[in-house]
């Protein structure tokens, strides 16, 4: 009688109201007979449907992770983010590179589509300049790292251009090419700037943009670059709980 009570008065599906009804404890023994990729459906759930924790995504991550300090979660966005933004002309660029695990993530994906091409700018030594005023980083920062070192771990094929210096010095050369995916790691509240005030212009409607520092405290500049250049514009950052932060060209 309570079942058919409770049918009568909820607008919540079936599903839901066997779930609402059920003890945790069951329900998650009933969600585990569920098998997807050889792993439990419901090993996913930690707390929400977590993607990144399928087995082939993470021996990737496992093979990365000695070169980067972005997180499984993070990577994850990155992947599915550029996978969208390979719809769209233009190459593909990380402005950010340390010792290039998530470059060589971008690589598997770029390599994938035929004429793009993946720019790597990194001073590859280290942080050179910071603000004392917007960045809570030192001079020095990052700097285990060498370009020699990137390669290795990226590879050298020929739709790779490593731009080795700082940005926006870097982008010379590069005014005539529109990019339809960045990944900005730079930490820095002038450099990330500097990068938007490139990047924006060069990007077709439906390009995205990654911020993987965006909501981190020990890079508050980053945020303040990121939604300063933004005002006045109609594009909106998305904070993400990861951190990370997207714009979707408009």
């Amino acid at each position: 009688m309570a079942l058919a009570t409770s049918l009568q008065r909820s607008t919540l599906s079936l599903a839901a109201l066997i779930k609402s009804v059920t003890p945790p404890i069951v329900w998650r023994q009933i969600h585990r007979r569920v098998i997807v990729d050889g792993i439990p459906d419901a090993e996913r759930y930690q707390p929400f449907y977590s993607p990144w924790l399928a087995p082939d995504f993470q021996a990737l991550h496992r093979e990365i992770s000695p070169y980067t300090l972005v997180s499984i979660d993070r990577c994850w966005t990155l992947s599915q983010m550029l996978a969208q933004a390979l719809s769209v002309e233009g190459d593909v660029m990380e402005a950010g590179v340390f010792q290039g695990g998530t470059a060589r993530l971008l690589k598997l994906g770029v390599q994938k589509a035929a004429g793009r091409k993946l720019l790597l700018f990194d001073s590859f030594e280290g942080m050179e300049s910071v603000s004392r005023t917007a960045d809570r980083h030192e001079r020095g920062d990052f700097a285990d790292t060498s370009l020699a070192g990137v390669q290795k771990v990226v590879g050298a094929e020929p739709f790779i251009d490593y731009r080795k210096g700082w940005v926006p010095t870097t982008f010379a050369g590069l005014e005539e090419r529109t990019f339809c995916f960045a990944h900005i790691d730079l930490d820095l509240y002038q450099s990330i700037l500097d990068c938007l005030e490139f990047l924006y212009p060069r990007m077709p409607r439906g390009a995205v943009i990654v911020f993987d520092d965006y909501g981190f405290p020990s890079c508050p500049g980053a945020r303040r670059a990121v939604d300063q250049f933004f005002t006045g514009r109609p594009e909106r950052p998305l904070a993400l709980m990861t951190g990370q932060a997207l714009v979707f060209k408009l």
